[in-house]
């Protein structure tokens, strides 16, 4: 009930410019979010470098209402790139398919990403490609194979352990030794396409995870990283990759920023690799309200900030 309330919330203008103009509401946020700025973000990776985590930054928004919207966002992608490669940073970089304009086709989108995963290669650096709603991820899926044929690596897919319809599309991205990024799903999907309880959704998660330790998909070059601060998840996967003689080279853990930061420093310090998504931007209120559906303890921080405790 609380995740579904929060969900919609995160589609309602009204609630939107109460919260994005409440002072104690922003100040909670600044938890999840780095900042409306860049400058700010690159000071939050920094910070997490100096402790051995490394970055995942990503410009917020979603669902550009106009081709000319989505190539600017695409624009802010390079940008950002280079703004990594300068600062010397160890980051990566995320974005979804709707800000950079999949609404306006798969080719256009293609085009879009393709020139920031250039981009990336030229400088060294990896894009990791976020997952929305069911509706959107055939398409979505259809391009990073698209992306896999032409640059053959250096694109990292995330993909949702709740949908019925994964365990295929993972099949196949570790077939071709590809990369990604699994997470549960943050979206309000129906019973008919996707598990609905947390028991079931853990189980898909750890078969999911099953297929890319495989003997083959190792073979293949396949990587996993992990978006989950679930200590089911995370227990399963060392244990699981230690028994198989997996190195912690060839999996990583990803984390949002101002989630479990304690068991993030913990995992940094047993020599995994440890990625914090750092999302930043003046678009930011809709992640923020997905944040708070996740998990319950978010809310709880964001109303003892709102009452100054």
């Amino acid at each position: 009930m609380l995740r579904e309330l929060f969900i919609r919330l995160s589609q309602n203008g009204t609630a939107r410019d109460f919260v994005t103009h409440f002072g104690p509401a922003r100040r909670a946020a600044r938890r999840f979010v780095a900042g409306e700025t860049l400058d700010e973000a690159v000071a939050v990776v920094r910070a997490l470098n100096a402790r051995g985590i490394k970055g995942l930054l990503n410009e917020v928004g979603e669902s550009v209402t106009t081709p000319e919207e989505a190539n600017q966002a695409a624009q802010a992608f390079h940008h950002l790139l280079h703004r990594i490669h300068a600062e010397k940073l160890d980051a990566t970089i995320s974005l979804k398919p709707s800000h950079i304009g999949l609404s306006f086709g798969p080719d256009f989108y293609y085009e879009n990403v393709a020139g920031i995963v250039e981009t990336a290669r030229q400088l060294g650096n990896t894009v990791e490609i976020d997952i929305e709603g069911s509706p959107d991820v055939p398409a979505t899926l259809d391009v990073y194979h698209r992306l896999l044929d032409t640059f053959g690596g250096g694109v990292r897919q995330a993909v949702q352990a709740y949908l019925y319809r994964t365990p295929a599309d993972v099949q196949a991205i570790a077939n071709r030794g590809g990369s990604i990024r699994l997470v549960k799903g943050a979206y309000s999907e129906p019973p008919e396409i996707a598990h609905q309880s947390k028991t079931a959704i853990n189980q898909a998660a750890i078969e999911l995870m099953e297929i890319f330790l495989s003997d083959e998909a190792q073979a293949n070059g396949a990587y996993l990283a992990l978006g989950s601060h679930d200590p089911v998840l995370i227990e399963w996967l060392i244990r699981e990759a230690r028994a198989r003689g997996i190195g912690k080279d060839r999996f990583e853990f990803q984390m949002l920023l101002g989630v479990r930061r304690d068991e993030q420093q913990r995992l940094a310090d047993l020599g995994y690799t440890v990625r914090v998504y750092v999302p930043y931007g003046r678009a930011w209120y809709p992640y923020f309200m997905r944040r708070l559906a996740e998990r319950p303890a978010n809310v709880l921080f964001m109303a003892r900030a709102v009452i100054g405790k």
